[in-house]
């Protein structure tokens, strides 16, 4: 049994309205592909110019741009995964990056606050401290789905393998989303051989939904959307790997099943306690 998915690739922009007309026109695509599940990137409504412009327009779950958005997956009869959503934090001086996964009736199903936080000094380019306006999640986020259980994370998180395998071995996922807006010189040197690793090391579908191009003058993302199988096979690319679009596969359970049976790291893993014994008759 198969079900076809896509992930979107776009450039946002700090234009509301602009972002959410692009948003639109994949989902139409995404559907007349035979789509029931788009995975938009990162900071898919609004990318901010200006420090402290994504603060000002952040938004509970339940106000306009995410009541848009619902509408759009009801109109389509799409899922959407809607990966860094700027949600308003618990004061005015702080927001949540929330991946939040919507029906095809434009119920909200599930919501993901990022937990690991980019507080980078990326090598010949940027400072970037994510902390200083956003909060951290704390909570691990597994959803059932007709497209199998869905593991939700978003971009920075990719880093740390902890939070994938506690997803897959403890939380029973099979489809691994990230969400994200990689860097230029990130991307360049660690996007798809991460994304590959996670499939890998898991056995899971990894859906990649990525930020492609120039944002402003001072922000440009790496773009290279990806769909990953459980044995590591990227099987969907878009062509331009900064282009607005969207790329297009099919999950096969079956496939899962299989690479799980031949492989069973499951039952070969240790258990948190050998290792801590390990650990202790080492010092």
């Amino acid at each position: 049994m198969a079900v076809r998915v896509a992930a979107a690739q776009m450039t946002s922009i700090n234009d509301l309205a602009a972002n959410f007309a692009t948003c639109s026109r994949l989902v139409k695509e995404a559907a007349s592909a035979g789509a029931k599940l788009l995975c938009f990137p990162e900071n898919f409504s609004f990318v901010g110019e200006k420090h402290g412009e994504s603060l000002k327009i952040a938004e509970p779950l339940d106000g306009p741009v995410m009541k848009g958005y619902c509408a759009l997956a009801r109109e389509s009869s799409m899922w959407l995964s809607l990966g860094g959503f700027q949600e308003q934090g618990s004061d005015d001086a702080h927001l949540c990056n929330s991946h939040v996964l919507i029906d095809d009736a434009g119920n909200i199903r599930s919501t993901y606050k990022k937990m690991h936080l980019f507080d980078v000094d990326v090598p010949g380019g940027a400072v970037y401290k994510e902390s200083s306006f956003t909060e951290a999640g704390k909570e691990i986020v597994a959803v059932d789905s007709p497209f199998g259980r869905l593991g939700l994370t978003v971009c920075y998180d990719l880093r740390f393998p902890e939070v994938y395998q506690q997803l897959r071995f403890h939380h029973g996922a099979e489809v691994l989303l990230v969400p994200s807006a990689f860097t230029k010189v990130t991307g360049e040197a660690h996007w798809e051989v991460l994304l590959r690793a996670r499939a890998i090391e898991t056995q899971c579908y990894v859906i990649a939904a990525a930020q492609g191009g120039k944002h402003s003058e001072k922000r440009e993302s790496f773009g290279e959307t990806l769909i990953i199988d459980p044995w590591g096979t990227v099987i969907g690319r878009l062509p331009d790997r900064m282009a607005t679009g969207i790329v297009v596969a099919d999950i096969d359970f079956s496939l899962i099943e299989s690479v799980r049976k031949k492989m069973p790291i499951s039952q070969h893993r240790k258990p948190i306690e050998f290792w801590k014994q390990a650990v202790s008759s080492s010092m």
